[in-house]
């Protein structure tokens, strides 16, 4: 059963535990977030608050899990027979290798035409690189002010400036107010964005009932609204909001509905909060914590200084104690004057006996170098005269050859220049012989 059609690739065995990631993972790639609708069946709620059901049609079924956090939301309490639509997410559990679906949020059926429309446009917006991450920025540590849009009249307003007023009293904040449900609900938060767009570009307001005096330099904005039904939440999902909430020129952080809902301002901002509350508090350090900071630098900075003061009292003590005692340094010069003169005189010394040393050594050696350089000199005379005796032309005469010279002295070492009657002289060891040529002969 391992066996393919090409011997050389192998086909990969997998551990149990890691298929079912593996799958789980392709399910997270290619279907979450999901929508489905169908009838509830088998609907049990354990001690633990979870909610387990099985969603079926008359083409098939899935079974669905519904933790305490998700169940606690519903404003319904669902029964065996009803007809729901359910968003969340596919996965796998490990443990019995079964298909499941995560609920996240449930309604009666009626709202799937809007969720359909929502994954529309999620899809284009997706696709044309909206919710890039890379585009994402990360938020100011510190902002010098804060914008929000949302409704004046909001409970959202409320918990967002308490969160602030806790955190961050010392930022000041600017609130734009839009309508944030209904029909006119889009083109009011687009113009309450673009209103603090150019408040953060310009650094000043544009309407006197903004903020009090000169309006701070927004460097973070909050596009907030309570929870709701998905049609309650509909202005968030809409096109134009999409479109603006990613020109905004600083980071901007969407928390709206609760932590399950989802829209679309939620993938185009930077930051998704789960609630109003917790945009709040990703915008603004605590201010406890920014003063725990600055102490800890004031301590440090007052260390440093006392250390400074330290080393120049101490380096003062000790110019007062040279300054009050002239002696003492006068004493101490001396002192090292006399080390000093005491090494010059001892070096002196040291190097005069080596001088003597060496002049000593010279003298003892120098007949022995003299007498065998005079015996050097003598050998090579003698190798000199007996390398010249052999040279000597009087030796070849001994052994009796003789010395051909014409009448006027030339040395004759070739017979065809000579003729008949010519009077040459043979110069021999010892005297010489006058001869005359009978007849020349060539060899």
């Amino acid at each position: 059963m391992f066996e393919t059609e090409n011997p050389g690739l192998a086909r990969p065995v997998w551990q149990v535990g890691a298929l079912c990631r593996a799958i789980a993972d392709a399910l997270q790639a290619r279907f979450n977030p999901v929508a489905v609708r169908g009838e509830i069946t088998g609907f049990s709620r354990a001690a633990s608050g979870h909610c387990y059901f099985t969603l079926k049609d008359r083409d098939g079924q899935i079974r669905c899990a519904m933790f305490r956090r998700a169940a606690q939301q519903l404003d319904f309490a669902p029964r065996d027979g009803e007809l729901v639509e359910v968003a969340g997410k596919l996965g796998v559990y490990e443990a019995r290798g079964d298909l499941q679906l995560i609920v996240e949020d449930m309604r009666r059926a009626g709202q799937g035409a809007l969720f359909e429309e929502f994954l529309r446009l999620k899809a284009k917006l997706e696709a044309e690189g909206l919710f890039d991450p890379a585009r994402k920025r990360p938020l100011a540590a510190l902002p010098r002010g804060i914008g929000i849009v949302t409704s004046p009249g909001a409970a959202a307003l409320h918990d967002v400036v308490t969160a602030l007023r806790r955190r961050v009293p010392h930022i000041p904040v600017v609130l734009v107010p839009a309508l944030v449900q209904g029909a006119q609900a889009p083109a009011s938060i687009c113009e309450a964005l673009s209103k603090l767009y150019l408040l953060a570009q310009q650094g000043r307001a544009l309407e006197p009932d903004l903020a009090l005096g000169d309006a701070p330099p927004i460097d973070a904005i909050l596009l907030v609204r309570g929870g709701g039904s998905i049609e309650d939440l509909w202005a968030f999902n809409d096109e134009r909001v999409a479109r603006m909430v990613v020109q905004s020129p600083v980071p901007l952080i969407s928390g709206v509905g609760h932590e399950t809902d989802f829209t679309i301002a939620d993938f185009c901002a930077d930051l998704r909060a789960p609630t109003p509350t917790a945009a709040a508090e990703l915008v603004a350090q605590p201010r406890e914590v920014w003063l725990g900071v600055l102490q800890l630098l004031a301590d440090r900075l007052a260390d440093s200084v006392q250390r400074q003061i330290d080393q120049r009292l101490q380096r003062l003590d000790m110019a007062a104690q040279r300054l009050g005692r002239p002696s003492g340094l006068a004493a101490r010069q001396q002192l090292q004057l006399a080390r000093l003169a005491q090494r010059m005189r001892h070096a002196v010394l040291l190097k005069l006996q080596r001088f003597a040393h060496d002049q000593q050594a010279l003298q003892a050696d120098l007949p022995r170098k003299l007498a065998q350089g005079l015996q050097r000199h003598d050998q090579r005379l003698e190798q000199l005269a007996l390398r010249l005796a052999l040279l000597d032309p009087q030796r070849v005469l001994e052994r009796g050859y003789a010395v051909l010279t014409d009448d006027q002295g030339h040395t004759v070492a070739d017979a065809a220049g000579l003729r008949t009657g010519d009077a040459l002289r043979a110069t021999l060891a010892r005297g010489q012989v006058d001869l005359t040529v009978a007849q020349p002969r060539l060899l």
